[in-house]
């Protein structure tokens, strides 16, 4: 072949490509792929070559797809074709948005992946940067941002650099604005909504409306009696709640959770009329009673004077506990202050209206020492009752100063009835009638004007007190004996006293110490 037709050849086959240059995006199709990179054929007098790298946030390529690419070198060190697909991407998008967005518009975009900083976001092939303090992103997992499409305002925009940087804050602020204005173009007052509890105080808890926080009062939670709202809710529970009252320019919700259901307090004479008798759950333990739920949303109060005849007062504490069942009377019901007073010992026979019969004045019986006062000592009788033995009726001659000098909590003891009143459920009880009044011998023993010698037992301001013998006490009276020897007594210390007065029915002697 002569040299001229080789050239002829040589420039018609050259013809045969595009004029294509560096820098440049153009439309090619695989053709192969081996380990790193597909093979792309864009009409050149060779094949160009695409890492596979880029073809990651794809759908599956095959042999055979076309594929916009960006021409970035025709020869590297190798002498191949270099291609870019991300290039032409992020050319493209440039070329798309470069010339119709500013700073301060809105544009949707994908976050691909959290760098040191913030985020890189795909805005149409645009590689952008989302720094963290505007990302709004809070409490949320990489995985969870990367699952979805956003919105995100242009905080800063070189178009020559084709630098872009987003901020998410502002749009995120807009959206919650819209919602708030359409939230409070919809609220009714008697509306139902769902919301999220927030945040719990003493007086309520804060309910997130979807942009709108109301305020749900301990007050309207329940239409029982409760101590605090985390009895009722928690943070983070969902709850459906009733539009009671809202001013927009205040930006006040109130709202109700006990609204929810009917009022149980409605038809409450007629569910529990008085004397009518019911069971119920002890919701509440405290120094003066119980409180027992009887049905959801009902609670009475069982006073510790109607649990039982035996005793005027009780310890709740030791008969009951929250969660118990018991068996009640109704005795009276208040709507208006929605309370319901309790009984336990009207479902019982009232003892004291047979005390008169049981116990006879004058009669021994048996009991058992429960508890004591500075004043004498209750005794639970055999039937239950309680009666009371006086520090007075504990010993005809001995003085008494404490009831537990002469008798132990849990002690059985004989007593005998000196007195009972069923109205004022008293019974008054004798511990030293059981012996005969031993006065009338003592006041023959011991004359006016004899004198004798005694122990010195207490020492007190009014006076001192002997013992003239067992059980047999006197008392010098303080103008009886000179200040100074008083003084120096103690118990135990012997005195010489004369009689000066016996008082039988007082069953007291007096003596004096100036002999």
């Amino acid at each position: 072949m002569s040299q001229e037709k080789h050239a002829l050849m040589a420039e018609m086959y050259n013809e045969t490509f595009h004029d294509i240059k560096e820098g440049e995006i153009v439309r090619g199709t695989i053709v192969a792929f081996n380990d790193k990179e597909a093979v792309v054929d864009i009409g050149f007098k060779s094949e160009g070559f695409v890492l596979i790298e880029e073809f990651q946030n794809m759908d599956k390529l095959d042999v055979g797809s076309k594929i916009d690419v960006l021409i970035e070198t025709f020869e590297d060190e190798d002498g191949r074709l270099v291609l870019s697909r991300l290039k032409a991407e992020k050319l493209k998008g440039w070329m798309k948005l470069g010339n119709t967005i500013n700073e301060g518009d809105d544009v949707e975009g994908r976050i691909v992946k959290q760098v040191k900083g913030g985020f890189i976001v795909d805005v149409d092939g645009i590689e952008a940067f989302l720094p963290m303090s505007l990302s709004a992103f809070k409490g949320v997992s990489t995985d969870q941002i990367m699952a979805s499409k956003y919105r995100f305002q242009v905080a800063k925009l070189n178009k020559l650099r084709k630098n872009l940087i987003l901020s998410r804050r502002e749009v995120v602020q807009k959206e919650k604005e819209e919602v708030r204005t359409k939230l409070w173009n919809e609220l009714e007052k008697g509306q139902k909504r769902v919301g999220m509890v927030k945040g719990i105080t003493d007086f309520g808890a804060f309910v997130d409306l979807g942009g709108v926080d109301g305020l749900l009062h301990i007050t309207d939670m329940s239409w029982t009696r409760i101590n605090h709202p985390s009895e009722v809710v928690s943070v983070g529970d969902k709850i459906e709640v009733l539009i009671l009252d809202f001013d927009r320019e205040q930006s006040k919700v109130s709202l109700g959770l006990k609204q929810i259901v009917a009022n149980p307090w409605a038809n409450i004479y007629e569910k529990y009329p008085t004397g009518s008798k019911t069971k119920g759950k002890i919701v509440n333990v405290m120094p003066y009673g119980v409180f027992v739920e009887i049905e959801k949303g009902i609670e009475g109060l069982l006073h510790s004077s109607e649990i039982t005849w035996q005793k005027k007062l009780v310890n709740p504490h030791e008969m009951f506990k929250v969660g118990d069942e018991v068996d009640v009377q109704i005795i009276n019901v208040d709507k208006d202050s929605k309370r319901i007073s309790l009984s336990m010992k009207q479902l019982e026979n009232n003892p004291w209206l047979e005390a008169g019969k049981k116990y006879v004045i004058g009669s021994k019986v048996k009991g058992k020492v429960r508890g004591f006062t500075d004043y004498g000592a209750f005794v639970e009788l055999d039937s239950g009752l309680e009666g009371m033995i006086h520090i007075s009726d504990m010993s005809w001659t001995k003085k008494i100063n404490h009831p537990q000098d002469v008798l132990q909590k849990g002690q059985d003891v004989e007593i005998i009835v000196l007195a009972v009143d069923p109205d004022n459920r008293k019974i008054n009880l004798g511990l030293k009638q059981l012996l005969p009044n031993p006065w009338p011998q003592i006041a023959d023993k011991y004359c006016v004007d004899a004198e004798v010698d005694a122990e010195v037992v207490l020492n007190s301001n009014f006076g001192v007190f002997v013992k003239l013998e067992d059980e047999v006490e006197a008392l010098v009276y303080s103008s009886e004996i000179d200040k100074e020897k008083a003084a120096a007594l103690k118990p135990g210390d012997k005195l010489k006293v004369k009689i000066i007065k016996v008082d039988v029915e007082q069953m007291k002697i007096g003596v004096s110490a100036r002999i």
